[in-house]
C-alpha cells in the first residue's frame, strides 16, 4: 500500500455519545502528539451522525474538555452531521460502479456467520427496510501499521461492512473514509479496537478512489473486568479541574518519559511532551490495564 507524501494532518474524531474519559483522552493525546511532533495539523471532527446513541449537550462537553486540557485542534470543527450530501454522493458512486448493494439481512439470518454477511444477497433489487453495504472482493487488504507491524486481511474474514443502515443513517465506514479524504488526513493515531475496521475502510478508500492514509492503533484502556473503558460502560467522565494531572496520567499510560519536575502548567506540559514523543515506546499490544 502505497503512503501519502503530503505533510501531515491528523485528527481526533469523538462521537458525542457522552463525555471524554481517560481512555478517550489517551487517544486525544496520542494522535495530538504525534502530528505535533511531525510539525503536521490537530483536526477536530465530532461523528454525530447516530443522534439515537447521542447525548445531549455531550458535544459541547467534549470541545470544553479538550480545550481545558490544552488540546487545541487546528481549523473548525468539522460537523458529520452536515455532511449528508457527500455521503449520498459517494453512495451512488459505488452503485454505478456496482460495488455496493442492498440487502435486507437481519442478525439473526448472519448469526452463522458470527454477523458477517459475506455476498448472499448481492444480486437481489433493492428490498423493503434494507441497508446499503460495500460489496468486499477477494482481494486482501495487506497494510503496516505504525505501532502494530504488517495487517492482512481478506474478504472472507471480514466480510461486507454497511454503508448506510435500514434506518437511513450513514455508518461509520462510509463517513469515516468520505470525511477523511475531505479534510485531507494524511495520518490516524487510534484505538487498537479498529484495527480490523482499517481493511474496509482501505477497501472503501480504493473502491472511492480515495488517497490512502497510514494508520497507528494504540491499544486500549481497560477496567477491572477486562473491558474496554468507554461510554457504553459508563467510564467516568475527565474531570476537568484536575486536567494537568490527567495529561500526566495519560503520558504513563503511553509510556512516555514523565516530565521533569519544574514543568508544572499544560502548555509546558504539551509542549515538552510532543518534544519527547516517542511512538515506538507505546506497548503495541491490544490493552492497557486501568490500574
Amino acid at each position: 500500500m502505497s503512503l501519502p507524501s503530503t505533510p501531515y494532518i491528523g485528527r481526533f474524531a469523538p462521537s458525542p455519545s457522552g463525555p471524554l474519559h481517560i481512555g478517550s483522552l489517551v487517544t486525544a493525546l496520542a494522535s495530538y502528539l504525534d502530528a505535533r511532533a511531525n510539525r503536521g495539523q490537530w483536526l477536530l471532527r465530532m461523528e454525530d451522525i447516530d443522534p439515537p446513541r447521542e447525548q445531549a449537550g455531550a458535544a459541547q462537553i467534549i470541545l470544553n474538555s479538550l480545550i481545558n486540557h490544552g488540546l487545541k485542534w487546528d481549523g473548525d470543527v468539522f460537523w458529520q452531521s452536515q455532511r449528508s450530501a457527500a455521503y449520498e454522493q459517494h453512495l451512488n458512486q459505488l452503485f454505478t460502479t456496482n460495488l455496493a448493494y442492498w440487502c435486507a439481512c437481519s442478525r439473526r439470518q448472519l448469526a452463522p456467520s458470527n454477523g458477517l454477511h459475506t455476498g448472499a444477497c448481492r444480486h437481489l433489487g433493492q428490498p423493503e427496510q434494507s441497508a446499503i453495504r460495500l460489496r468486499i472482493g477477494d482481494q486482501p487488504v495487506e497494510f503496516n501499521d505504525r505501532l502494530q507491524g504488517p495487517q492482512i486481511r481478506r474478504g472472507a474474514d471480514i466480510g461486507d461492512p454497511i454503508l448506510k443502515r435500514k434506518d437511513g443513517l450513514y455508518a461509520y465506514q462510509l463517513a469515516v473514509v468520505v470525511d477523511d479524504a475531505a479534510q485531507g488526513i494524511t495520518d490516524i493515531v487510534r484505538g487498537v479496537d479498529l484495527l480490523d475496521a482499517s481493511a474496509w475502510q482501505i477497501h472503501l478508500q480504493k473502491a472511492l478512489g480515495l488517497p490512502l492514509v497510514r494508520y497507528c492503533h494504540i491499544p486500549v484502556i481497560v477496567g477491572d473486568d477486562g473491558h474496554k473503558l468507554s461510554k457504553q460502560s459508563f467510564a467516568p467522565a475527565l474531570d476537568d479541574s484536575h486536567a494537568f494531572n490527567n495529561l500526566c496520567l495519560a503520558l504513563r499510560y503511553l509510556q512516555q518519559t514523565p516530565p521533569p519536575d519544574h514543568i508544572n502548567t499544560i502548555p509546558e506540559l504539551l509542549n515538552w511532551a510532543a518534544g519527547h514523543w516517542q511512538l515506538q515506546d507505546i506497548p503495541a499490544g491490544r490493552q492497557i490495564p486501568a490500574h
